[in-house]
């Protein structure tokens, strides 16, 4: 017999039907047991004899045949897919044994490091289910806006002979005897490929070696990223990147309202979302706290939870471009402002009070790169290969990049950006806890931050 899918058995009522999945409950009523049996379309009932259920427990993975009925009227589950019907079980075969969980699992109320302690098992909740398929649809949407839009998409290095956006944030590799980086940005392999195809596209890992525990940063995360040539302003970066994002909330709100529905969220309203420059934003922060970061070279954590609170009041949105961000916050391919160099057409997008995006127009002339490369202490040696895309002709050109985790994190609420992560990686785990499997090769003093 074939196995079928617990969502498609609704058609099969009186018929004798296979299906397989995990004991995801079960229920002992004199002489009777109902098992809410689990596979990847959902959850269906199924009632057998006692003596066909000896033994099995929650997490079991079986095959069960029987023959699929309705539901008493009384007896409907109107939360399930499936509520209308149930199997009667005539035999059980166990696939798989599992141990006695270590928590509830359907009610999953555990701190951050057993949530991650046991991610093999926690992933299994519902809950934290709904948080990867919502996760996978936002990459479905990303291709699809922009291919859509006439991008194409290209596989990037992780293995880099130099650091792109400079400072020491990087992981350094020994490649055969030498020195090698793990990827901070397929940044430079973008500008080169706008050389090749006008407008791409890349769905990377990317790296960051800073030395500090917060709820917003992890040292492996994914990166949206494209780039785009031929652009009249960098104002239509701004434009595609805002057509991406309301296309994949768009798209969220179609295939993933289950999801969202199980952690009580919901979407912004898909309008035109407000810019304005970071030095605006500061002073606009001040008149509403009074706390003065108005010389500073970039907005505090504060001030990007503030000024999205003034984007909601004022414009009716719950994102916010911030855009004009000083040069020496920025890395060397920034383009500076012509009618203030000491800026740059650059921006942020915040989304609920943090960053989500960053992007703007590129410098696209060599001359200019190579004075930034040295003004920023690189070595131009270091960067022989990507220059060449300069010094046989690229157009005016710019780009962005999206966090994929951070955005899951503000749309669904999550307290640390580590939920939104599968396996996540930061200074103290590589799946398990770095301090329980190895010791440190070196001291590296840990800052820990909101």
């Amino acid at each position: 017999m074939q196995r079928i899918l617990n969502l498609e058995t609704k058609k099969h009522i009186g018929k004798k039907v296979k299906i397989s999945g995990w004991v995801n409950s079960r229920r002992d009523h004199g002489g009777i047991v109902f098992f809410d049996l689990r596979d990847r379309t959902g959850i269906l009932q199924v009632v057998c004899q006692e003596k066909l259920a000896q033994g099995i427990k929650d997490e079991y993975v079986l095959e069960i045949e029987g023959e699929m009925q309705k539901r008493p009227i009384k007896m409907v589950n109107s939360e399930l897919e499936t509520g209308e019907v149930e199997l009667k079980a005539e035999n059980i075969k166990i696939l798989a044994q599992a141990e006695t969980l270590p928590f509830d699992l359907r009610d999953l109320n555990v701190s951050l490091p057993t949530l991650l302690d046991f991610r093999p098992l926690t992933l299994r909740n519902k809950k934290i289910q709904a948080i990867f398929k919502i996760q996978g649809q936002m990459i479905s949407s990303f291709r699809k806006s922009l291919k859509e839009s006439g991008f194409t998409e290209f596989e990037s290095p992780l293995i880099v002979p130099s650091n792109a956006e400079g400072g020491a944030e990087v992981f350094h590799i020994d490649y055969y005897g030498r020195h090698a980086y793990l990827s901070q940005s397929p940044q430079l392999y973008k500008q080169i490929l706008v050389g090749v195809f006008e407008r791409v596209f890349t769905v990377a890992r990317v790296f960051r070696a800073e030395p500090s525990i917060t709820t917003r940063h992890l040292s492996e995360y994914i990166s949206l990223d494209a780039e785009m040539g031929f652009i009249e302003s960098w104002e239509d970066v701004m434009d595609v990147c805002e057509n991406v994002i309301k296309d994949i909330f768009s798209d969220l709100k179609k295939s993933c309202s289950k999801e969202l529905r199980i952690h009580e969220t919901s979407l912004p309203e898909t309008r035109k979302i407000p810019r304005i420059k970071m030095r605006e934003a500061q002073e606009i922060i001040f008149q509403r706290t009074k706390r003065d970061n108005r010389k500073e070279p970039d907005l505090e954590p504060e001030d990007e939870k503030e000024i999205c609170s003034w984007a909601k009041e004022k414009h009716g949105s719950e994102l916010i471009f911030i855009t004009h961000y000083p040069a020496k916050k920025r890395p060397f391919y920034t383009y500076p402002d012509p009618q203030d160099p000491d800026y740059t057409l650059s921006f942020d997008l915040l989304f609920r009070g943090l960053e989500i995006v960053t992007g703007g127009q590129r410098i696209n002339q060599e001359e200019e790169l190579l004075k930034n490369i040295k003004k920023w202490k690189n070595q131009p040696k270091d960067f022989q290969f990507y220059l060449q895309a300069f010094k046989y002709g690229l157009p005016t050109e710019g780009g962005f990049a999206m966090g994929l985790e951070r955005i899951i994190k503000q749309i669904l609420g999550l307290g640390n950006v580590r939920e939104a992560s599968l396996f996540p990686r930061d200074m103290e785990r590589i799946d398990q806890r770095l301090s329980l499997l190895q010791p440190k090769s070196k001291k590296t003093k840990l800052k820990k931050k909101k």
